[in-house]
């Protein structure tokens, strides 16, 4: 058990990305990890709404230079429709732990009802492989990345065995990759850093975000009118938000408003 730690432990640090010139590094080790590990083949995205591939510091794209997806049938990194059509990042939409998938349904660590209503037909031909490992990256500010660990072998359906023994470590060594990708490709700030509502400020934007009016929201809190449009044009403020729409979407990107569960 104690080596088992340490060796993780090591292969963490290889993945670990401190700037852009680690990105590479990082990817190649990811890549002999999850092959040394259990044969399997990597496919990841930092963000599943950007169409943009993720790159080394040269511009290199990973999926084609370091993951190797090449063949005609497997750039899936080319097609900017995927994460929309495609049954495994939706999934991440709904899941945060890691799972395996096949046309037969989903095996997550805890039931998930969200899953069970995600449409697998067509599945080798929407998921672009047969069975995959799922690892899903929540990140800050609502940014969701994913990676997918298919076996070496096309025909494999069963990879329940892949799962029970190397999931959780895939999830952390993923993870640190990704989260490091995204902060050190970062350019913009795009939320203003240290940005704290009040509790009044938060209870008003809650129910503003599931549509209530101003004149709504004054009568559920027992508060004026003008007070509540005063706590949202401050919360806006300290967001720096345009409007009341872009206010309640920050307010959210930061996890103020929570969601139903």
């Amino acid at each position: 058990m104690g080596m088992e730690s340490s060796s993780l432990k090591q292969q963490v640090a290889l993945v670990t990305i401190m700037s852009v010139k680690d990105i590479r590094p990082a990817a190649v080790a990811l890549r002999d990890i999850a092959w040394d590990r259990a044969n399997l083949r990597i496919a990841l995205a930092d963000n599943i709404a950007s169409k943009t591939p993720l790159m080394d510091e040269d511009g290199g794209i990973l999926a084609a230079e370091v993951f190797g997806w090449n063949a005609p049938n497997e750039r899936w990194w080319a097609d900017t429709r995927l994460a929309l059509s495609s049954p495994l990042p939706r999934a991440c939409r709904y899941e945060s732990e890691p799972f395996w998938v096949n046309a037969e349904g989903f095996r997550t660590p805890q039931p998930n009802r969200y899953l069970e209503a995600i449409d697998l037909s067509n599945f080798e031909k929407r998921a672009l492989c047969r069975s995959a490992i799922v690892i899903p990256v929540h990140l800050p500010f609502g940014q969701i990345g994913i990676a997918t660990y298919a076996a070496a072998d096309p025909t494999r359906l069963d990879l329940s065995a892949e799962y029970g023994e190397h999931a959780d470590a895939l999830y952390l060594l993923t993870h640190r990759f990704i989260a490091g990708c995204v902060k050190a490709l970062r350019t913009r700030q795009w939320l203003p850093a240290d940005c704290q509502l009040t509790k009044r400020e938060v209870e008003c934007l809650r129910w503003a975000s599931i549509g209530k009016t101003d004149k709504e929201i004054s009568m559920i809190l027992g508060r004026s009118h003008a007070t509540v449009r005063f706590h949202i044009q401050n919360a806006g403020e300290k967001l720096d938000a345009v409007n009341r729409s872009q206010t309640i979407f920050k307010a959210a990107q930061l996890g103020y408003l929570g969601y139903a569960a």
